[in-house]
């Protein structure tokens, strides 16, 4: 019989506890071997009856219980993943500096695997500069530090340091038990990335747009997030769940993302323009909205928009890293791949990512297919499968290329 995953899954005093809950479930049920490990406070909020019964196991919370088994070292030896979720500022101040007073801190001291901290706190607690300083620390050592989500805090507040939801939470333990290592590879890094599709209003009611749901630049995100990296994401009306761990910068039109993008890039050690930004608008924009019965008052007349991608290999650091993408057709004028190479000559990027896209390939899908072109001659053939698997074939070439 193949061996379960084990997951160790630590467990902080923080009202987020309780979403904890729904994280062990989803692991369990995708056939996960998961001990909790929760400290004293977190039982305040959830029982230890809760996390047995849905881990099958004893939830070790002090050192002292089956003392002369070594728990936390047992515990810890065998784990393929921690994942501390919440992790309150305590925790991770306690992490950082190595301090070992109760099971979760122990077992921490003890484990070979990838860590996954997933902070939670009042937005003031996260900004202050003892926690960054501790995140910094933890991050120089390997574990991944996730950037909290912004939303609803307790109480009335809202801001940064809500626990992200569960779900995406499992994205990450999946990559990066899929990885295998214990160092991710763009750890330290900045990654910007551009995600879904542009809409160009013709009135308040119609506008241009296209087919690109945001997937392959969600799925760029979350296999950089599980890499180690610092993401941001400009997403372009994009309906998907927000990555866990990433900035999400939300626009509509070509312009928003080329003020974003410009914006955002200066500090990236990569940039991955995987949106479909629309290469023209409406010249004019109708106030109100055009009605069947009057018909159209003139010709719709386009303009071209700005070429992001162009804007972004001009303007980029040195050292940087730019990545396009080019959704073709082929048609009488030449192949996909044909097109494609002419489009890496015309932009100047340092990879461009080519796929064919059609009614039922490409856009809205949750697989692709693509062939990786770099400027420096290099051809990567990426087999069908899943947006993600074409994401890591995608990093790995940006790894190889930095520095």
């Amino acid at each position: 019989m193949t061996r379960r995953p084990r997951v160790v899954l630590g467990v902080a005093g923080g009202i987020a506890a309780y979403k904890a809950v729904e994280l062990l479930r989803l692991l369990t049920e995708s056939g996960h071997d998961v001990t909790v490990v929760p400290t004293a406070n977190a039982l305040r909020f959830v029982g230890a009856p809760t996390w047995e019964a849905l881990s099958g196991h004893p939830a070790y919370s002090e050192i002292w219980v089956d003392a002369h088994e070594v728990a936390h070292v047992v515990v810890g030896q065998s784990a393929d993943l921690m994942v501390v979720a919440p992790a309150t500022a305590n925790l991770l101040a306690k992490a950082a500096h190595g301090l070992a007073d109760d099971m979760l801190t122990t077992t921490l001291l003890t484990v070979s695997c990838p860590v996954l901290f997933v902070p939670a706190m009042h937005t003031q607690m996260w900004q202050h500069p003892a926690t960054q300083a501790n995140v910094a620390t933890l991050r120089t050592r390997g574990a991944l530090v996730l950037e909290p989500a912004v939303g609803r805090l307790t109480g009335s507040d809202s801001g940064s340091g809500r626990l992200p939801e569960p779900d995406e939470i499992m994205v990450v333990c999946r990559r990066l038990l899929a990885g295998g290592s214990a160092q991710p590879d763009l750890a330290g890094r900045r990654v910007l990335v551009s995600a879904g599709g542009t809409r160009e209003a013709l009135d308040p009611v119609r506008f241009l747009g296209n087919r690109s749901s945001g997937r392959q630049g969600y799925a760029l995100a979350r296999t950089a997030i599980a890499r180690g990296a610092e993401v941001t994401v400009v997403a372009a009306n994009v309906s998907l769940p927000d990555p866990a761990g990433a900035k999400i910068l939300h626009v509509v039109s070509a312009a928003d993302v080329r003020e974003a993008m410009l914006a955002e890039s200066g500090e990236a050690d990569v940039v991955v323009m995987a949106a479909a930004v629309a290469d023209y608008r409406p010249e004019r924009y109708a106030s109100a909205k055009i009605k069947k019965d009057e018909g159209l008052p003139a010709p719709i007349t386009l303009t071209p928009t700005a070429d992001v991608l162009v804007e972004l290999v001009g303007r980029r650091s040195p050292g940087q890293i730019v990545v396009g993408f080019a959704a073709e057709t082929g048609d009488a004028a030449g192949s996909v791949l044909e097109h494609g190479r002419a489009k890496l000559a015309r932009k100047g990027c340092d990879l461009l990512v080519v796929n064919e896209v059609g009614t039922d390939r490409g856009f809205e899908s949750p697989d692709n297919a693509a062939v990786v072109l770099g400027q420096d001659g290099t051809i990567t053939e990426v087999p069908p499968g899943t947006k993600e698997s074409v994401a890591d074939v995608l990093w790995d070439l940006v790894v190889a290329r930095l520095d």
